[in-house]
């Protein structure tokens, strides 16, 4: 486990820790903080992956068709970790319908993710 994921393995143990003491009623809140800090984290891999890239380092240069793949991997196992928990707040928070957003948002996440691997249409980065 890397650096990245122990750090938001620490946050995902905080948020939960502080719904159990809190109660439901800061459960959005801890939900859009928690959401918050996996946003910041995704976006901080993107720029050093930028970063490299455009120094031209280790990764600089475009993936083979294996690290392309073992990329999209790692994202769906990591989305799919982070949904076990979402889905627990999502389901107690709102019963199906909090359930059926959480998964929506886990559907659209890889979508997005699998159609940038592929070099979908356009150039434009759907996170700028």
């Amino acid at each position: 486990m890397d650096a990245h994921a122990r750090e938001l393995k620490k946050e995902l143990d905080a948020t939960l820790d502080a719904r159990r003491e809190l109660g439901p009623e800061y459960e959005a809140e801890l939900v859009d903080s928690f959401v918050e800090k996996v946003d910041t984290q995704v976006r901080r891999r993107l720029a050093e992956e930028r970063l490299r890239a455009a120094r031209g380092g280790p990764g600089g240069g475009p993936p083979s068709p294996g690290a392309a793949f073992g990329e999209r991997f790692g994202f769906a196992v990591l989305t799919l970790i982070l949904a076990i928990p979402l889905s627990a707040i999502g389901a107690a928070h709102a019963r199906l319908s909090g359930l059926l957003v959480v998964w929506a948002g886990i559907v659209a996440v890889n979508f997005v993710h699998a159609h940038k691997s592929f070099g979908g249409r356009g150039s434009r980065d759907p996170l700028d």
